[in-house]
């Protein structure tokens, strides 16, 4: 089976890959869940569908993951360069939401996930030493 190549958007099919993709960042909507985690290897953006039983009967399961993939096909084109793996977790909401605002949530969502890590030291100043000697933090009540 073909590995997509870098620039296009893959599927991810194996459990292994949907667990790693959660324990990158989360991006949370009305209608769906990002989960998304930067890669190394040069495979561009790869994204995994769950619909869980919880939302509906499959029926339903289906036609959300049906509107997932077309939004998927047009949100992902901006991203279709970085290599991350993205699952995305239906809601029921999907099933009536308009699909501009399905796009939106995405892109939204894509450009948190896919956010690189930003180093601590450049970025934030250095937090402060605890207390000492039993002192407290705030205003004090004495």
């Amino acid at each position: 089976m073909r590995e997509p190549c870098a620039g296009s958007i893959g599927r991810l099919k194996k459990r292994p890959d949907f667990v790693a993709a959660a324990s990158g960042r989360r991006f949370h909507t009305e209608r769906m869940t990002v989960q998304g985690r930067l890669r190394e290897a040069d495979c561009g953006l790869r994204i995994g569908l769950t619909v869980t039983k919880r939302v509906g009967h499959a029926t339903e399961r289906n036609r959300i993951k049906r509107r997932l993939r077309t939004v998927c096909q047009k949100a992902g084109l901006d991203y279709r360069h970085v290599d991350a793996d993205i699952v995305i977790i239906g809601r029921r909401d999907i099933l009536t939401a308009d699909y501009d605002l399905l796009i939106d949530d995405l892109r939204r969502a894509l450009r948190a996930v896919t956010k690189p890590k930003s180093t601590r030291s450049e970025d934030r100043p250095p937090s402060s030493s605890p207390p000492t000697n039993g002192e407290r933090r705030g205003n004090s009540h004495a």
